[in-house]
């Protein structure tokens, strides 16, 4: 049997894209159950009555198995998730419209349109576990929830990276949102309390790496903080004016993309080149 679906389309006025985005991910809910197995061990056919029923009996069946735990990996199933489910959102607003970015490269999301003002707005989804300690959950993430990479496409933004649709100069808003999730080891779905958070990368920026080893701009940990938009810099030109001052590490890979970039012609807008295997992301 075949279901069709009619999508709403909604007409909006010229929105903030930072609380339209807010606005849709209140509406979020996670519900990803696991990962389907075709092999199972019941009779057929299956019949359940409701989403509930259904995961249940494809637990007992044998049809689910569980998410990675593995940080890294979960990261990547709830991002595709959460993207997911904004550009659905953006395709029913009405002189809006977004792109889905690439595996390795910025944003993850490039919306434009008049409903947004015009121009180009990069949207980021970055995902992170809370701490638990001995004492039970932390008011702190895991680890520091990586922003940019610093000796890139942040440190040369006028440069249109290998990965990216244009320039990071040429976007007229850089927002994250943020999905802090506690890890349960014991389900399926490996994901409980879900909270996503909406910010622009400068208000929750610390004046650490995420990294020891990688060239990425990190993120304070305090959650609260991430809520609230408290870090360590109060303004966006202070948020840059250090950054852009601080020390990266220029490896053969990105000093040669660089030196491409410098002397020859640029991708065109819109346009994305393929990054090397060995460049940064």
């Amino acid at each position: 049997m075949m279901r069709l679906l009619c999508k709403a389309v909604a007409v909006v006025e010229e929105s903030d894209l930072e609380a339209w985005l807010r606005a849709q991910c209140a509406e979020y809910a996670y519900d990803l159950g696991g990962v389907f197995r075709r092999r199972g061990d019941h009779s057929w056919p299956l019949t359940a009555g409701d989403e509930d029923e259904l995961e249940s009996q494809l637990a007992t069946g044998g049809h689910l198995l569980p998410l990675p735990k593995e940080p890294a990996a979960l990261a990547n199933v709830l991002e595709v998730s959460i993207v997911d489910f904004v550009l659905d959102r953006l395709a029913g607003v009405v002189g809006g419209e977004g792109r889905r970015g690439t595996e390795r490269g910025y944003p993850d999301i490039e919306v434009t349109g008049p409903a947004f003002g015009g121009g180009f707005h990069a949207v980021d989804v970055k995902i992170a576990q809370r701490k638990v300690n001995k004492t039970g959950i932390s008011a702190n993430t895991q680890s520091r929830i990586t922003l940019y990479t610093g000796n890139t496409y942040f440190r040369y933004p006028q440069l249109h990276w290998p990965g990216t649709f244009r320039a990071f100069n040429d976007y007229a808003t850089h927002l994250d949102i943020i999905g802090i999730y506690t890890l349960n080891q014991g389900s399926a779905s490996r994901v409980d309390d879900l909270e996503l958070i909406v910010q622009q990368p400068w208000r929750i920026a610390s004046k650490q790496r995420s990294s020891t080893t990688r060239e990425y701009i990190g993120a304070v940990v305090r959650i609260a903080d991430l809520r609230a938009g408290i870090g360590e810099f109060d303004t966006p030109e202070a948020f840059y004016a250090y950054w852009r001052r601080f020390r990266f590490n220029i490896g053969r890979a990105v000093q040669n993309q660089l030196d491409k970039l410098l002397n020859g012609p640029q991708t065109p807008p819109g346009a994305v080149e393929k990054p090397p295997p060995d460049l940064p992301s």
